[in-house]
């Protein structure tokens, strides 16, 4: 296989507003908005607000209203468990691939919002749709995504990943997998998360992503 980048770069997003991302949005500004109401009420108070737990309880409230709920003894339903990373847990069904997200790297939902609507304006061939919300009632929430399976795909190389992303307008900074092209800056983009496939196209499925300060 070559590792030149043909003229045609999949995932070049065109940074326009997706019907995904404005799916995103919506549900993200909805769940900012009663977080902020409910520590409007308690703000004055003697204890602490924890944002996370607000964050949390207000996630589990809205899925249920709007029917985005996923009792956790239905994960599985979702379809066959796949590769599993320290964030997701994955599974695999027809042509999809739902990621079940532990917010262990975005460290609350509304990161994970933004860092998944980023990952939708770089490289939209691997576009997240919303799915829903699961858990243990009361407990952890985890937002749940939809992915398009790349079939008959494999990890990309390290070279192959270089020279992908800088087609994209992006300079590597180190071999770890970080990149930045002045606005945004990628890390995160290891063989483990690009993969080929048979056509020769790069996909970039999950990357740490983060507007540039």
């Amino acid at each position: 296989m070559s590792n030149d980048i043909s003229e045609s770069v999949s995932q070049r997003g065109s940074g326009e507003e997706t019907p995904q991302n404005r799916r995103i949005h919506e549900v993200a500004d909805e769940l900012h908005r009663r977080c902020q109401l409910y520590e409007a009420q308690f703000r004055n108070g003697e204890k602490p607000i924890n944002h996370f737990e607000i964050e949390q309880r207000i996630a589990e409230q809205y899925a249920k209203e709007n029917g985005l709920w996923i009792p956790i003894s239905d994960v599985f339903e979702l379809g066959t468990p796949g590769p599993s990373g320290n964030e997701n847990d994955t599974y695999v069904s027809n042509d999809i691939v739902y990621k079940v997200n532990n917010l262990l790297n975005s460290g609350s939902i509304l990161c994970l919002f933004e860092k998944i609507a980023l990952h939708n304006m770089l490289f939209y061939d691997t576009f997240y749709s919303f799915y829903g919300f699961t858990g243990f009632d009361g407990r952890t929430i985890m937002p749940v995504f939809q992915q398009r399976l790349v079939k008959n795909a494999v990890t990309a190389t390290p070279l192959e990943i270089d020279t992908y992303m800088s087609a994209l307008g992006f300079t590597k900074e180190n071999d770890e997998g970080r990149y930045a092209n002045g606005t945004y800056v990628v890390w995160d983009v290891l063989p483990r998360n690009v993969l080929v496939d048979a056509d020769g196209d790069i996909y970039v499925v999950d990357a740490e992503i983060k507007k540039q300060q």
